[in-house]
């Protein structure tokens, strides 16, 4: 799970500790002193003058706008343009393909989305010595659910299951592979087990391990791959006036199994608004549910031990696994 804070207005990480719904489902513990792994560093140097000279050779239209650099996150370096855009730069050559799947796909699947995805206005190319394609995007104005709690969790449960629902349709051949999302769970069993062992003072490491035998053993998904957001977690879905009004950061579009990204509902919403959601994307069966609360698993784990020394990702990681050994295993 790559961190990519500061994409849009809000949507950067936060010093504060999360607030979203799930925040107020149950305490969370704050361990501290949980290792966190580094943010890579950047492969090239882009700088505010370089951003410029771009768009005056590819988007003259857009190169007077005003110019401002924000933090960078892992994959990306970003700059504010005017008061509507963004300009995203990969910082590295593994986001450098990233970008390419959201130039691709993100315009195709927009039309058909009940809420605003930032497919690029504009695809830039490499140029004035950068390497790589880079995009400008719309800015949605609005803060991410992990520091703006929703207003009505059921509300945001609904909001966001109709909208996964529109997204898990039938991929095309072509869809981006992502060998890290939308496959089965078994051969994720070693990472989750050495999270544990390396977190055990901050999780019930043995509850963790017997919830994930059980997940992980669900048979898995046999049905055609379908659309995947890829990285579907609070600090991705904004909030604007309390209510859900984007999804963003897309770089980890693929086809599979939708249980990945149904894992959400452990990370944003509180146990009484998660059968809301379950609902709203479609009724979902309850093999595809329990391979969901595997991957939230999973990902509660990933935020934990590697969120590069940002300690409200840390122990928003121990509450999400705290929530889904909380919760019931679907048909047990």
């Amino acid at each position: 799970m790559r961190a990519r804070g500061g994409l849009y207005a809000g949507a950067g990480r936060s010093g504060n500790e999360p607030a979203s719904s799930l925040a107020a489902a149950g305490p969370g513990r704050h361990p501290a002193a949980v290792p966190a792994a580094d943010k890579p560093a950047a492969e090239v140097s882009v700088d505010e003058r370089l951003v410029r000279a771009l768009l005056r050779d590819q988007f003259p239209e857009l190169a007077a706008l005003d110019l401002v650099e924000l933090e960078a996150g892992w994959d990306n370096f970003i700059f504010r343009l005017g008061d509507e855009l963004v300009v995203r730069l990969p910082r590295r050559a593994l986001a450098a393909g990233l970008v390419a799947h959201e130039q691709q796909w993100l315009p195709v699947l927009a039309p058909r989305l009940p809420l605003a995805i930032p497919a690029p206005v504009g695809a830039g190319r490499p140029g004035r010595g950068y390497p790589w394609s880079w995009s400008v995007c719309p800015w949605f104005h609005g803060a991410p659910a992990h520091v703006a709690p929703v207003a009505d969790p059921k509300d945001a449960a609904a909001q966001l299951g109709g909208f996964i629902a529109a997204l898990h349709v039938d991929a095309p051949p072509d869809a981006p592979p992502n060998p890290f999302r939308g496959g089965p769970l078994a051969p994720r069993d070693d990472v989750v087990r050495e999270r544990a062992a390396l977190l055990s003072d901050v999780v019930d490491d043995v509850a963790l391990v017997d919830r994930w035998e059980a997940l992980s053993a669900t048979p898995p998904w046999d049905r055609p791959p379908v659309w995947l957001h890829g990285d579907l977690h609070p600090g991705n879905v904004l909030v604007t006036d309390g209510r859900i009004s984007a999804v963003i950061d897309f770089g980890d579009i693929t086809a599979g199994d939708p249980a990945t990204d149904l894992a959400v509902a452990w990370m944003l919403l509180p146990e009484t608004a998660r059968l809301t959601l379950r609902r709203a994307a479609g009724d979902v069966d309850d093999h595809t549910w329990s391979r969901a609360q595997g991957w939230a698993l999973m990902f509660g784990l990933m935020f934990a031990a590697s969120s590069a020394g940002d300690s409200a990702y840390t122990a928003f990681g121990v509450t999400v696994v705290e929530q889904v050994l909380a919760d019931t295993v679907p048909g047990a």
